[in-house]
């Protein structure tokens, strides 16, 4: 899958997201398995939280800066695989992966082949998902960017459902 080169998504891009996102996905069960063998039950009651926090704040902010300044500051795009951002995307992606850790931990469950396929899954469906992404942001422009805050806030309200109703 090659990426159209008009649509600005170069090959570092999506080499900066998918080893973020492969390492994250990696790491946070891992992180979550530890902890789980101690401290479960203490973690479990506020994790979505977090996670629905910092996706909602990632998703609002993606749609304010479309709205504020069209996404622009001093005519360059943001970038969104550098810096914080990247981090905090990595981290909020992951929260759930901790949790998925902490009930492996719960269940005795070792955790090294989980988190390498959960690491692989990731970072085959991110490049995936950056491909078909830069072709469809090309050809929608700033929908697709409003679209995707709007995907990170129901990502957040969905894990929020899932912990606290179900």
């Amino acid at each position: 899958m090659a990426l159209p080169a008009e649509t600005g998504v170069n090959g570092r891009q999506v080499f900066r997201f998918t080893f973020h996102f492969g390492l994250f996905q990696a790491a946070m069960p891992v992180a979550g398995w530890f902890v789980g063998r101690g401290l479960s039950d203490h973690i479990e009651s506020w994790d979505h939280w977090v996670a629905f926090a910092l996706l909602v704040l990632i998703g609002g902010k993606a749609i304010r800066d479309v709205f504020r300044d069209g996404g622009d500051v001093d005519g360059r795009a943001r970038d969104p695989t550098r810096g914080l951002s990247l981090i905090v995307l990595s981290v909020a992606m992951g929260i759930d992966a901790l949790a998925a850790g902490l009930s492996l931990a719960l269940l005795q469950v070792t955790i090294w082949y989980p988190a390498a396929a959960i690491s692989v899954i990731t970072a085959g469906l991110t490049v995936c998902g950056m491909c078909l992404g830069s072709r469809v942001g090309e050809r929608l422009g700033l929908l697709v960017r409003v679209l995707g805050g709007v995907i990170l806030i129901a990502i957040g309200f969905k894990i929020l459902v899932e912990h606290t109703v179900m």
